[in-house]
């Protein structure tokens, strides 16, 4: 089976990418299956992307990157499908996945996040405006089957299509791995994001403030390079692949803060999913999948309001042998239900179910 991926970003780059397609990509490689990635970005473009630099710039090189999605689907027919991540173009409407309609090609559609939703990027502006979040609902109803992260984003999709599976974002387990550690001298509240989400934290200002009136920690921020909250000790560090692991490991005890809104609504729960896999016990937001993921008191935390946030974080700095507890349970729910190796089996059941009705209708045409 050789399939072409159309995705957005550059191999590597892109956290949505790397924990679905491209995880998935060596354990469908054993079943036979052969993928080509074509980013929609270049080395430049991603280097803007998420930057207030030059709006015209980026749109000289989104131009640029329209030209070369459009060479790229010349040569589309040598493949048995395609398999598209979030959309064909970071832009406008959806011309490429029409285009792939009527030329017959099958296509599997995976989106992780409610990109049918509204959203005005920190980075971008007013550019987000022209993201024409609707075609969403257009590119379901195009393709041969869509994937999606969580039983919110699958609501959406059903509105249009009934060919829809569930699979969530997953962890590689041989890589993300719970290993003996000296514990710190002071716990460490940990909290890894980027540019764009850092506003999440920023909701838990006032928690942190006060818990540190009362416990002693060290706050590590990973994903920007200026991060301050008076009164606690923040220790700020930009994120990086190569060293992603490494630099979750030291965290005592992991936090995913989001707000109630439509767009947090269809996250797939990574950051927790990454702190569990690690034995790092979580306290997170009730809000999407979060709750279907952590079962409160179990296997982490969720919490709704400022005084539940600062109870269960004080629970846990106050409890080394509870840390321990929640984080192994939280490790035995990422083995089960969130590991690539869970996953990649039901994702290569898709493609091959696409692929064969392919097959079978274009014998039924001949």
């Amino acid at each position: 089976m050789k399939l072409l991926a159309l995705v957005p970003s550059l191999y590597n780059t892109s956290p949505g990418q790397r924990f679905r397609i491209e995880q998935w990509e060596p354990l469908l490689r054993e079943q036979g299956v052969e993928i080509d990635f074509e980013a929609f970005e270049s080395e430049e473009l991603h280097s803007l992307l998420y930057t207030r630099k030059s709006i015209t710039r980026k749109v000289g090189l989104i131009s640029k990157a329209f030209m070369r999605r459009a060479k790229t689907l010349r040569s589309v027919h040598q493949y048995d499908a395609v398999y598209l991540l979030r959309e064909a173009a970071l832009l406008g409407p959806p011309v490429f996945e029409r285009w792939l309609h009527r030329q017959g090609i099958s296509f599997i559609f995976d989106f992780d996040d409610a990109i049918f939703v509204p959203y005005v990027s920190p980075s971008n502006g007013y550019l987000s405006y022209l993201k024409f979040p609707a075609k969403t609902g257009t590119i379901c109803k195009l393709a041969a089957h869509v994937m999606v992260g969580n039983s919110y984003l699958a609501d959406y999709a059903r509105q249009t299509t009934d060919k829809v599976t569930i699979i969530p974002t997953t962890i590689d387990t041989q890589k993300y791995r719970i290993e003996p550690r000296e514990e710190n001298r002071i716990p460490v509240i940990g909290w890894s994001g980027s540019y764009s989400t850092v506003q999440h934290l920023d909701t838990l200002a006032r928690v942190l403030a006060r818990l540190a009136e009362r416990e002693k920690f060290r706050l590590r921020v990973i994903g920007t390079n200026n991060y301050q909250i008076e009164g606690v000790d923040v220790e700020v560090m930009n994120w990086n692949a190569k060293t992603e692991i490494d630099d979750l490991r030291p965290i005592d005890i992991g936090i995913m803060p989001l707000p109630d809104d439509p767009w947090s609504r269809g996250k797939c729960g990574l950051k927790a999913l990454q702190y569990m896999a690690l034995g790092i016990p979580s306290v997170c937001s009730s809000v999407g999948v979060n709750a279907e993921i952590i079962s409160d008191g179990e296997n982490g935390y969720l919490a709704a309001t400022e005084d539940e946030w600062v109870e269960k974080l004080t629970l846990l700095l106050k409890s080394i042998a509870l840390r321990k507890q929640l984080g192994w349970q939280g490790r035995a729910t990422v083995e089960a239900n969130y590991s690539a190796a869970a996953q990649a089996p039901r994702v290569y059941r898709i493609f091959e179910s696409v692929v064969h009705q392919k097959k079978k209708e274009n014998q039924n045409g001949k």
